[in-house]
C-alpha cells in the first residue's frame, strides 16, 4: 500500500493537483487583516466591566523610559520577544453599575495616527451606543484618553457628563499656564482645550476632589505624578474590587521589574516613580484586579511580588 508522503510527492508531481489539494477558488487575492472586535467583559462582584480597545500603537519604550539605559530597556523588551517599536495597547473601560453606564477614559480620537481611534466602533461591537453613556470619567487628560471626547468640535458622548479630578483640570485648562507652558507640553494643551471645551459649553464637565467619588458607585484614589491629578478609579462589588489605573505603567514588562523606571510623559517622574510604588504594592496587599490602559489588551490582571520585584499576572481567560 503506498504511503501518504508517495501519494503527496505523486500529486505534487502531477500536471494538476488532485481536487482536495486545489485552493478554494473563493479565496480573497489579499489576507485579511481584520482581528476580532476589541472587547473583552468580566463580572466584578454584580457589576458589568467591559475592556475597550482604542486600537494598538507602535512606541519606541526603550527611548522612551528614563531612569535606565536605552540599551538596558531594549535588551528587557527582547527578552520579553518584543520588538524595538513596541506595540503598545490604548484601553478604556466601560463599568455598567445598573444605575448608569460608566466609561473610564476616552480614546485618542483621530490625534494619533490610523492605528488608533477604534473605541466608538468597539463600543458598539460589544453591544452599546456613545450616546447611551451617562458618565465619561478621565483618570487623566492626556491626549491618549481624552482625545477621543470630540470630534470636529462636537461631543461624542452626547448625554454623558465628563467629569475629571479638579487639579487635573486646573493644570491643562488655566490659559495662562497653557501659554506659560515648555514648548513639550504645548501641544497637549491645546489638545485638551479641543477635546475638552465642548463639554464645558455644553454644561456637562464637572471635576471631583483628590480621592472623591467621581460618581455614585465609583471611587478615586490620587496617583499624582504622571500628571498633577492623575487618579486611579475604584470599583468595588459583593467584596470583590478593581482599581482602574490610568498609566501607572507604561506597558507590562520593564517597569513591574523595575519600577524606578520613568517615562518621558511623566510631569513630575519622581512622584510618578513613588506613585508607581505605591499602586503596586496596594495591589499586593489587597489582591484585587487592576486596569492599565497600555498593558497589553485587556490590561486586566493581578500584580503579586517575585523573585525581581513584581510581576504582572493577566486575567484568566473565561465567559459570563
Amino acid at each position: 500500500m503506498p504511503s501518504r508522503r508517495s501519494l503527496l510527492k505523486g500529486a505534487a508531481s502531477a500536471s494538476s493537483p488532485p481536487p482536495l489539494l486545489r485552493p478554494p477558488s473563493h479565496l480573497p487575492s489579499t489576507a485579511c487583516r481584520h482581528a476580532a472586535p476589541g472587547f473583552y467583559r468580566l463580572m466584578v462582584g454584580k457589576v458589568e466591566v467591559t475592556a475597550l480597545s482604542d486600537g494598538v500603537i507602535a512606541l519606541p519604550l526603550a527611548k522612551i523610559y528614563t531612569n535606565t539605559t536605552p540599551e538596558h530597556a531594549t535588551k528587557a523588551l527582547q527578552d520579553a520577544f518584543l520588538p524595538e517599536e513596541t506595540p503598545t495597547s490604548v484601553n478604556a473601560f466601560l463599568v455598567n453599575t445598573g444605575d448608569r453606564l460608566v466609561l473610564i477614559d476616552a480614546g485618542t480620537g483621530s490625534y494619533l495616527g490610523p492605528s488608533l481611534g477604534r473605541l466608538v466602533a468597539n463600543i458598539e461591537a460589544s453591544g452599546y451606543k456613545a450616546d447611551e453613556i451617562d458618565d465619561v470619567v478621565l483618570t487623566h487628560i492626556h491626549t491618549d484618553h481624552s482625545g477621543g471626547l470630540s470630534a470636529d468640535g462636537k461631543r461624542v458622548f452626547a448625554n454623558a457628563t465628563l467629569r475629571v479630578n479638579k487639579r487635573e483640570a486646573t493644570f491643562w485648562l488655566d490659559e495662562a499656564k497653557a501659554k506659560a507652558a515648555p514648548e513639550a507640553l504645548k501641544k497637549g494643551y491645546a489638545e485638551a482645550k479641543e477635546s475638552i471645551q465642548p463639554y464645558i459649553d455644553a454644561g456637562k464637565f464637572e471635576t471631583f476632589g483628590d480621592n472623591a467619588a467621581p460618581v455614585p458607585g465609583l471611587g478615586s484614589v490620587l496617583y499624582a505624578g504622571h500628571t498633577p491629578g492623575h487618579s486611579g478609579i475604584v470599583l468595588e462589588s459583593n467584596g470583590q474590587k478593581i482599581v482602574f489605573w490610568g498609566d501607572i505603567t507604561h506597558g507590562d514588562i520593564l517597569q513591574f521589574d523595575e519600577p524606578d523606571v520613568a517615562v518621558a510623559f511623566d510631569v513630575d517622574q519622581k512622584a510618578a516613580v513613588a506613585t508607581r510604588d505605591l499602586a503596586f504594592k496596594q495591589a499586593v496587599e489587597g489582591k484585587y484586579l487592576v486596569a492599565g490602559a497600555h498593558i497589553a489588551f485587556p490590561g486586566i490582571g493581578h500584580v503579586r511580588t517575585d523573585s525581581t520585584n513584581y510581576d504582572w499576572l493577566p486575567v484568566n481567560y473565561t465567559t459570563l
